[in-house]
């Protein structure tokens, strides 16, 4: 994904960023180098996390209940937050880029990568009866030529395929991907541009136009709101977030999730259990359907009730979802087609 542009010097089409590269250096990410006039990516075949998750951990709650999801993720981010809760993995990278031997570090850094291809990855899940896979961890924009590569051959497979994303990918990623992708869970986190700017390295706008976008592929889409204590917990503010969401389609669910103290925002407490309530509260004002909190042991707040009738329909613990009342994804009570992808 990239953009020839004079002489060697190219231009990174994978996410907002839109890098533009010269000749032996890397984007922001770290892990996308130009390579005599060509883009590479570093870690193409190089997982750097993986596991076997519920899929309620993603989060996703729509979305093939109680099932688990194959879910892996490299080194690199396009983001540089100051919370991030993987920047062991997500950080490194973009700290050494203009490091004189920052070739050398990465090697280093690259070892206790796993070497993973796409094949093994959609070999392993179908062979285990895993029916999705998450691109998750770090970014997946960053990584896209190994999301995309694994995304088609999950696809002939009959397995589904997930983004875990801060919702910055170019848009010609997007549109290149979108028939391979069944399901995204986006980070808003913020409705500030000067949040996105001094605390996540990036712009607010290019995210919103993308949720807009994502939406109108028809890829199931899940918003994630980690609320930060005097950072992006105001009345206003979260109104904005569920506001926006609910223009957008009030049966996107909405995660409203708890922050703890992380890498370089260690000062700031975490968020109370009270604050996740009002952003509940708001999103059902603006007309949310679904509104989960999480990251906290949060009782029916974690758990799915039918739109007209009010009756339980998913009852989650954790990360788990251990009751299911829908029969072809209807209230079983009073049959509301609850939204979703449940097969």
């Amino acid at each position: 994904m990239f953009e020839q542009l004079k002489g060697k010097t190219v231009k990174c089409l994978a996410c907002s960023h839109y890098c533009i590269i010269p000749e032996g250096q890397v984007g922001l990410c770290g892990i996308r180098k130009n390579i005599k006039g060509k883009l590479y990516l570093l870690v193409y075949g190089k997982a750097a996390a993986v596991n076997i998750d519920p899929i309620e951990k993603k989060p996703l709650y729509h979305f093939l209940p109680g099932s688990k999801i194959f879910s892996f993720g490299t080194l690199g981010c396009d983001f540089g937050c100051l919370f991030c809760q993987n920047y062991d993995i997500s950080q490194p990278t973009r700290e050494i880029r203009f490091e004189p031997n920052r070739d050398e570090i990465l090697e280093e850094l690259l070892e206790s990568s796993q070497d993973l291809s796409p094949k093994q990855i959609v070999d392993y899940a179908a062979k285990n009866n895993i029916p999705s896979i998450a691109y998750t961890y770090n970014e997946p924009a960053i990584f896209f030529e190994y999301a995309y590569d694994t995304c088609k051959l999950a696809k002939k497979k009959g397995i589904k395929n997930v983004f875990v994303s801060n919702g910055y990918e170019s848009q010609e990623s997007i549109k290149k991907i979108k028939k391979y992708l069944d399901a995204a869970n986006i980070d808003l986190k913020s409705f500030s541009e000067e949040f996105y700017s001094k605390i996540c390295k990036a712009r607010l706008e290019p995210l919103l136009k993308n949720i807009e976008l994502f939406h109108s592929l028809g890829i199931w889409l899940e918003i994630t709101t980690l609320i930060i204590p005097t950072k992006n917990d105001s009345e206003k503010e979260l109104k904005q977030i569920a506001e926006f969401i609910s223009s957008i389609d009030n049966s996107i669910p909405w995660h409203v999730t708890a922050f703890h103290p992380d890498y370089k925002m260690l000062d700031v407490p975490p968020t109370p259990l009270s604050t996740l309530l009002k952003a509940y509260k708001i999103g059902k004002q603006a007309g949310l359907k679904y509104v989960y909190v999480g990251n906290v042991s949060a009782g029916k707040y974690e758990n799915t009730f039918c739109p007209k009738c009010d009756s339980l329909v998913i009852e989650r613990h954790g990360f788990f979802s251990v009751k299911n009342n829908l029969e072809n994804g209807r209230c079983k009570k009073c049959g509301y087609e609850i939204e979703g992808v449940w097969k």
